[in-house]
């Protein structure tokens, strides 16, 4: 069992930057796919980026050179750098984990192939 916690979320102005965090307990995020995903009300659910140790950092087209992701391993914290954001940014952002580790492959863009997830953090940016 993964235990997922999201934070770092808040409001900024457009060309704001906030760092969001995933804290996990139950068991170590080495070794797992982790995604960032994120979802607006009256829309679905937007992937933005995954990452493992055995996969390179992959973002999607509408955040790349904006967003970037990191880890710190010894705390079990994965986290999702968002820059120049933009009033399009708005959205609650979820971070979440497979089921089992891994070795090799590539993380999955698709919400369903994640069984752990957090509770989300808000980011909205203003004009």
């Amino acid at each position: 069992q993964v235990h997922l916690v999201e934070s770092g979320g808040g409001s900024v102005q457009a060309g704001g930057s906030l760092r969001l965090s995933c804290a996990a307990t139950g068991q170590t995020l080495r070794h797992r796919c982790v995604a960032w995903f994120r979802q607006d009300r009256w829309k679905q659910r937007e992937w933005v980026a995954t990452s493992a140790s055995f996969d390179p950092a992959r973002y999607a087209d509408s955040v790349r050179d904006r967003f970037t992701v990191s880890q710190d391993n010894a705390d079990n914290i994965h986290y999702l750098h968002v820059n120049s954001l933009t009033p399009e940014d708005t959205a609650m952002y979820y971070c979440a984990t497979t089921y089992s580790a891994a070795s090799a492959g590539s993380c999955s863009r698709l919400p369903g192939d994640y069984i752990y997830w957090g509770q989300g953090t808000q980011v909205t940016v203003s004009s």
